[in-house]
């Protein structure tokens, strides 16, 4: 698992060279610093036990990449922002004249450094000398995605947020309830006079962010900034772009102008007279009406200080590996980062800037990280936002659906239905194990979300019941699940998304097929299978 990015074996390797290498001689790190803490970032043991959940050796605070990313941050905190980066949501423009405040509305990026919609909220503050507030919305939906699993991950991120926010004098609040509900409310008590946030292209976020314009008085400006993307979303393009082919060139062409350094978030210089309500983090946790049976992960570690240390990790282990090795279930290869970047606990950019700037040894690998990282991420973003039905077999395209549509009454060899999907009772020992990584670890391997998605349509009665499972089981184990990369790792599984037509076939018709033969020539498929299938399954 990289990014939820899952066509693993469709990737450019050469597209980003060039840019790779003009910006890695931008900052040079002497070897020595590099290997003496390559030493507390070792990848997983190879002894573990047979169905241990695999565990990640985070670093420890304070490894080579924290140290230099505050030298970084002092030697470029006054980096201009970009205003290509935000779009105007309401029509007012001007913040209120004798507020008391401006608000950064944290939705999509749980993180207070490297994070353009709060440096662009303190720009804000600073030029009316007003103080600054943070505020998340907390609302948990009567769901069977709502899982101890991603709330705890959530929460234990937010919570290092309220830490940092207080060290910088920017008051952090943690509002109860849905934010068209009563962030309005909260912004008129608070006299608060321009509310930032961030961008999702995610059907309810979006809803969210209309109701908030709608609530909110006339005279306050709401604006959001794209902190997510590199290239930001309505920049890259604006259009659905049909594949990675047709967004490459675009992206590729503005990221000199966005790839850019990170302005300093500062300690704020104007204090507020109302302070925020303190939480009680773990008190706040245990309340929520959420699914416990689904836990919390012992590989990774939540929040920013988690994020860093197993992009230390990746730099220094895994890197390497990445170009050629990235494929195979059972070697340590992937950068593990995908929950951190989908939590907003890791920007992107900052990863690619660090990955270019630290891994000039890695070779290959450096652009092979940056196509997924970049371009496909981005490219899922894209998908999302101008397709509003991302998660739909009605969102692919015509000759997907006329193909899937042609060949949905075909016999299935076999036929389960969800909840022995769930259990991983299937005659398959692979899909088996992939499911059981996903149950128990929260992760599956790149790789293997691919081969599972499609053995789902596979192994179902329709393309639509095979979608609605997948996209179930990936939201409701996957630590980075219900996230644009898992809607379009799904719908390019089963629906075609950002592929093209192959071979007819039963089932499938055109849409690319994978099968277990495919697999025993890409890895060792038995050694898998003893790692993750437990005998009782």
């Amino acid at each position: 698992m990289l990014l939820c990015v899952w066509r693993s074996n469709q990737r450019s390797t050469s597209v980003l060279c060039p840019l790779t290498k003009s910006l890695t001689s931008q900052i040079i790190m002497s070897d020595k610093k590099r290997k003496s803490a390559s030493a507390a970032a070792k990848g997983p043991s190879a002894k573990q036990q047979k169905l241990a959940p695999m565990k990640e050796k985070n670093t420890s605070a304070g490894g080579w990449l924290e140290d230099l990313l505050k030298q970084h941050r002092t030697e470029n905190k006054e980096v201009k922002f970009n205003k290509k980066r935000l779009r105007l949501v309401s029509d007012t423009k001007q913040i209120k004249q004798d507020s008391e405040g401006v608000l950064y509305w944290m939705l999509r990026d749980h993180r207070v450094q490297d994070n353009w919609a709060l440096v662009h909220a303190q720009q804000l503050a600073l030029k009316e000398k007003l103080p600054l507030h943070v505020c998340f919305c907390l609302v948990v939906p009567k769901s069977e995605l709502s899982t101890l699993r991603h709330y705890s991950f959530m929460l234990k991120g937010l919570e290092e947020v309220a830490t940092e926010c207080k060290a910088l004098n920017i008051q952090f609040h943690l509002l109860h309830g849905s934010a068209v509900d009563i962030l309005p409310g909260f912004v008129s008590d608070r006299g608060l006079g321009a509310v930032v946030t961030d961008f999702t292209p995610l059907r309810e976020p979006l809803q969210w962010l209309e109701g908030v314009k709608n609530n909110l008085p006339k005279d306050i400006p709401l604006i959001q900034v794209d902190a997510h993307n590199i290239v930001p979303c309505w920049v890259a393009s604006p259009k659905l772009e049909y594949a990675a082919r047709t967004i490459r060139g675009k992206i590729t062409k503005l990221l000199p102008e966005f790839l850019t350094e990170f302005s300093l978030v500062e300690k704020h210089a104007h204090t507020s007279t109302r302070t925020a309500k303190p939480v009680d983090w773990d008190k706040t946790l245990t309340s929520l009406q959420i699914d416990r049976s689904i836990g919390e992960t012992e590989w990774a570690q939540p929040g920013t200080k988690g994020g860093m240390a197993m992009l230390e990790s990746f730099i220094d282990v895994r890197l390497k590996l990445f170009d050629t090795k990235r494929n195979d279930p059972n070697t340590a290869a992937l950068s593990q980062l995908s929950p951190w970047i989908r939590f907003g606990h890791l920007s992107a950019q900052r990863v690619a800037k660090q990955v270019q700037h630290s891994g000039k040894s890695a070779g290959h690998s450096v652009a092979s990280f940056i196509e997924e990282l970049v371009v496909r991420r981005e490219l899922s973003d894209n998908f999302c936002f101008y397709n509003k039905k991302y998660d739909s077999v009605e969102g692919a395209y015509e000759w997907a659906q006329k193909t899937l549509k042609d060949h949905a009454k075909d016999k299935r060899e076999y036929l389960y239905t969800r909840e022995q999907l769930e259990k991983a009772k299937t005659h398959d020992k692979l899909w088996n194990g992939a499911q059981y990584q996903m149950v128990a670890e929260g992760k599956m391997h790149g790789f293997l979300r691919m081969y599972w998605a499609k053995k789902i349509l596979e192994w179902t009665s329709s393309p639509e019941e095979a979608l609605s499972i997948a996209l179930y089981l990936n939201d409701r184990y996957e630590l980075d699940g219900q996230d644009p990369n898992g809607f379009v790792g799904c719908m390019w599984s089963i629906c075609g998304i950002h592929d093209r037509g192959w071979g007819e076939r039963e089932v499938f018709g055109k849409i690319r097929f994978m099968n277990y033969k495919g697999c025993l020539r890409k890895f060792d498929v038995a050694g898998f299978e003893r790692k993750y299938c437990p005998k009782n399954l």
